[in-house]
């Protein structure tokens, strides 16, 4: 029998090499108002900014990885890499079911996921878009998706 405070669905969503710190407030705020459990970042630290109004990496657990390979390795047993990048082997998000564990992890604004961060996720979405977005644009999309009552896999 599972505890009562047993949580079979959560997620985090974090960057990899952020290159500006106002955009990780603005994703932590959104985050925190749509349901993250956690928050995380890979190389750069996560600063306390203007933007994140709501305080939200006080609000809610914050991890740092110094490198790829360390947030690699220390990802919970079972839980899935969403990775979000402008690829041809990304799926559509629209038709993306989300897994009810999982992390999502942005690239920086300029350069995107690095090619081990592609190829060591285990699902990658993309959507619409003429242009690269904000990375706090583009993960409040994704995190808006999966707030949505999309069946979950």
């Amino acid at each position: 029998m599972q505890p009562n405070n047993f949580t079979t669905e959560f997620f985090g969503i974090g960057i990899l090499h952020g290159k500006t710190p106002e955009n990780l407030g603005v994703l932590w705020r959104t985050a925190q108002n749509l349901g993250a459990s956690f928050i995380f970042t890979v190389g750069k630290r996560y600063a306390n900014q203007a933007s994140d109004t709501h305080n939200a990496v006080k609000s809610m657990p914050y991890f740092h990885y110094k490198t790829f390979d360390d947030f690699f390795s220390h990802l919970p047993k079972g839980v899935r890499i969403v990775g979000v990048e402008k690829t041809e082997k990304a799926q559509n998000l629209e038709d993306f079911e989300h897994p009810k564990r999982c992390v999502y992890l942005l690239g920086a604004e300029d350069n995107g996921l690095t090619n081990e961060a592609i190829e060591k996720s285990h699902f990658l979405v993309q959507f619409p878009s003429e242009y690269s977005l904000n990375v706090a644009v583009a993960g409040s999309i994704v995190l808006y998706d999966r707030s949505r009552n999309k069946p979950k896999i």
